[in-house]
Order: structure tokens, then sequence, then C-alpha cells
């Protein structure tokens, strides 16, 4: 047991997390590994919020809910620590992501960079000069953009590196070392996960980080489904002690049992929302201020054959991203920026079941996919996506058996983390992701004492990472019970 700081006052539990999405249970895990006791608390029926998989489509068909591959799952400095990679069985296939063109060509990002450089012809070299030094060191880059933009870096060549690219690609000199279309429309379609306007700092960053894992360690899929994640954690958090109740609804503060530190795997709104008036009102008025961004529509299919692509090698993506060209993509995603849909979207795709066949009936398929909208959107978007896919996979509506189709608006409903549709929980610009939630060097630390933020709206932001959450319970550790070591996660540990 960690030794801590003398009991304030009388508590039921030590900690108190609300919301079992990788956030939650990371920020539980490292609190039970520290010795406290924990409880966690979870609207859904059962844990996993953006790792969560369920049957969508039909029966036996394995859909994952949110996000479907893993960009961050070995380089994120939380599951680094945590052991992700030896608690999860995950498959790592040797095309990162793929973007179909027309005419049957594709532009194809590879693990191995040479292989990349060597399919993008005339702009290989110059891909490769930009994306090389990033990939080389994916793990500093992960560490730079993993933690508050105000730390000083521990890297100063990587942070150099990663900003003279990132300024690049982020402004309207982003075409100046390419002639072809093939790597600017690769670079564009990991940037266009940010769902922001194109081109842009924030995008570009992200796009290029993305980008670096996907020709350092890959983009790993776990066997099975996403749900593996959340399933690893709560293994763990049970094994030290931490429990969870599935399927409450915390309303108010008041709701929960008393506690030393409660750790919120909450959007801004919500904190406003269940805390009310007992947040200072300049505080509160920062939260209410926080901004939501664009959201996302999501289409499952049940498929009886793998998606007909012209293109040989795209059977062999994990990840594909169709929009067509960098200016079609870049006028896709501005048009939603501005309120509108787009008739020609970008489409990010995954196709699981190419390398897990765990996820379905035997000899069929799944495809996961979804597209930008704007914030709220009520369209349902499955035949805008399916007319996108046949551009590249002509024949691909007869494959399909079944299908599941969630609006922006559905999303948020299923999701309260999602408002509007948001699957990013606030809009990732440049702005704000120094400011997430506020200007801090700990951000995760509300002015209400003991109450901690510790989501997806905080730095350091969106994806799967449990970053939010570790750095969060760090943070409470920290404040709330003078603990300055931090305790080891690994297995077996």
């Amino acid at each position: 047991m960690t030794r801590r700081r003398g009991e304030s006052r009388s508590t039921e539990v030590d900690a108190v997390v609300v919301g079992a999405g990788p956030n939650g249970l990371a920020a539980a895990v490292t609190l039970a590994r520290a010795g406290l006791s924990v409880r966690v608390f979870e609207r859904a029926d059962r844990v996993g919020g953006g790792t969560a998989s369920r049957e969508l489509t039909l029966p036996g068909f394995v859909h994952d809910v949110c996000s479907a591959v893993h960009p961050l799952a070995f380089e994120s400095r939380f599951f680094r620590e945590f052991d992700l990679a030896r608690r999860v069985d995950f498959i790592t296939p040797d095309v990162s992501f793929a973007h179909p063109l027309d005419g049957g060509r594709a532009a194809i990002a590879y693990r191995d960079l040479e292989r990349t450089r060597e399919g993008l012809g005339t702009d290989g070299a110059a891909y490769a000069s930009l994306v090389g030094p990033l990939a080389e060191r994916a793990g500093h880059v992960a560490d730079l953009t993993g933690n508050t933009l105000l730390r000083v870096p521990t890297s100063l060549t990587t942070a150099l590196a990663f900003g003279a690219a990132t300024l690049e690609q982020g402004t309207h000199a982003w075409n100046a070392r390419f002639r072809g279309s093939a790597a600017p429309a690769l670079l564009t379609g990991a940037a266009a996960h940010t769902s922001l306007p194109l081109p842009s700092l924030a995008s570009s960053g992200a796009g290029l980080a993305l980008t670096a894992y996907a020709h350092a360690r890959g983009w790993p899929i776990p066997r099975g489904g996403s749900q593996a994640i959340a399933d690893a954690m709560l293994e763990d958090l049970l094994a030290h002690g931490g429990t969870v109740e599935t399927g409450v609804e915390v309303t108010s503060l008041t709701d929960l049992p008393r506690s030393r530190v409660m750790l919120l795997d909450l959007t801004p709104r919500a904190l406003v929302q269940i805390a009310g008036r007992r947040l200072p009102a300049r505080y509160r008025r920062t939260m209410a201020n926080f901004r939501y961004g664009n959201a996302s529509a999501k289409v499952d299919f049940a498929l009886s054959e793998p998606v007909p692509w012209t293109h040989p090698e795209l059977h062999r993506a994990g990840t594909l991203h169709l929009g067509g060209t960098r200016s079609e993509i870049a006028a896709s995603e501005n048009a939603v920026a501005r309120g509108r849909l787009s008739e020609l979207p970008y489409v990010l795709a995954s196709q699981p079941s190419v390398f897990d066949d765990t996820r379905v009936p035997a000899g069929m398929h799944t495809l996961w996919t979804y597209t930008h909208v704007p914030s709220g959107s009520t369209a349902d978007r499955s035949e805008a996506v399916i007319r996108r896919i046949e551009r590249f996979a002509p024949g691909f509506r007869d494959t399909i058996v079944g299908m599941s189709s969630w609006t922006a608006a559905e999303l948020q409903e299923h999701n309260p983390n999602y408002p509007g549709g948001d699957i990013s929980a606030g809009t990732p610009d440049l702005f704000q992701l120094v400011r997430r939630p506020v200007l801090s060097p700990d951000p995760w630390r509300t002015p209400l004492p003991g109450v901690y933020l510790a989501s997806a709206s905080v730095t350091p932001g969106p994806g799967v990472h449990g970053l939010g959450g570790w750095l969060g319970a760090r943070s409470a550790l920290r404040h709330e019970f003078g603990i300055e070591e931090w305790p080891n996660l690994s297995l077996g540990a």
C-alpha cells in the first residue's frame, strides 16, 4: 500500500471515476495501482466507451462502435507503461493505410517507409524526407503530442522537425515539395481524421503524427474488436481491488459516494451540468464556452465477401481514406466546416475482418466507416458512403447483407461525450489544444477540491491513448494524496 496523506474527512472510497471509456479506465487503473480504493460508474451497460464493440448489423457480426484501428496502441506513453501490447492480441497489417485514386490507382502507406517511397514514384523521395525523420522518432513524437503543449519538450530535435513539417503541411505551402497527386493525397487522408478545415496547423500536426506511427510500429487492430482494449484495463482494475457499476447515469456530484477524489471522464458541458453553481463563476463560464467541433456520421456494413476494390493492394490495408485528391478532400472538409453536407464526402474506412475472422460468421466480412457532417446533423449518410465506396470498388453495393447507420445526433444520444456527434469531444484546433479546457500546466485539475477532468476534452485531446485519464490521475495522486512516485502499471507488477 502506498503511503498517503491523512484523511481529511470520512469517505466511503478513496476515488470515484465517472465514465468507463479508455480515459476513465486509465485513470481508474492508475489510482488502483497506487493502492487506492476505486469505484467506477458507467452510463452504458458495459465498459468501453470509444473502444466498445457490439453486434450492430446482424447476429455474429462484431463491429467497433467508435474506434476500430489504434495508431497509438503501441506509442501512447500510458499504453507503453501498461504493457498493452502484451495484454491484447493485436494484428498489425503490412499496409497501415491506403488511399484509392481514380483510374484504378492508389497511394499505399506500407509500414516499410522505403517500400512506400518506391510506390510513390516521382514524389517518393520528397515524402520520405518529410515523414522519415518523424517515423524514426515516433516515440518522441507521441511524447511531444501526448501532454500539455506548455511543457518543455524532452527532445528538442524532434520538436523542431515536427514543428517544421507541421508548418509546411499546415499552410498553403503544402504542395511545394510535390509534383504528383498520390503523396499529397496520402498525407491529406491522415490529416482529415481531425475533421478540421484543411489546411490547418492542428490537422497537419495530427496527420503527420499518425503517419509517423504508420511507418514505425504500424496501425494495429485488436483481435476480436476494440472492446479487447477496454477489457484489458477492466481486468487489471478488478485485479487491484477496483469495482465498476454499469447502467448508472450520474446527473449530479451528489449522486456519488463520498470520496477523497473524483475523476470525470466527461466533457466540460457535462461538468457544468453535474456540478452546477458549485463551480466558481469564471471557471463555469470557461467550461460553458468550450467549443465542440464538426461531427461524424457512422455506417457499418455486414458483407457477403470482401470489398471489391479495383486496386489489389487495397485488400491488404487495415485503413482506407476515400476522398480522391488532396484538393477534393479539402473541399469536402471545408464544406463541413461551413455547416454544409458534402456531396463528395471524405470517408474513413476499416476492413478488420480481412485480418480477423473471429468477428464474423465463416466466409463473411465487415466494413467500418464514418464520414464528417456538421454538428447535430440528422442526415443519414449511408447512401453517400456507399456511393463513395462504389467509386473505388464497383459492385460493393451487391455485397451488402446488413447495415447499421447512425446520424451525428444519434451518436450523441448513444454517448453524451460526443456533443452534436463530435467524437473528438471538443474541436482540436490549435487554440483549443493549448487551452484544453483551460490554459494551465495542470489542466486536469478543476477549482473544486478533489475534482478532476480526465476525458478527451482535456489535454492531450482526442484519440484512444488513455493519456487524459492517466495524466489526470497522476495530478490527483500528487495533489490529493502526496504521491510523487507514479505506480508501476506493467503486466505482472
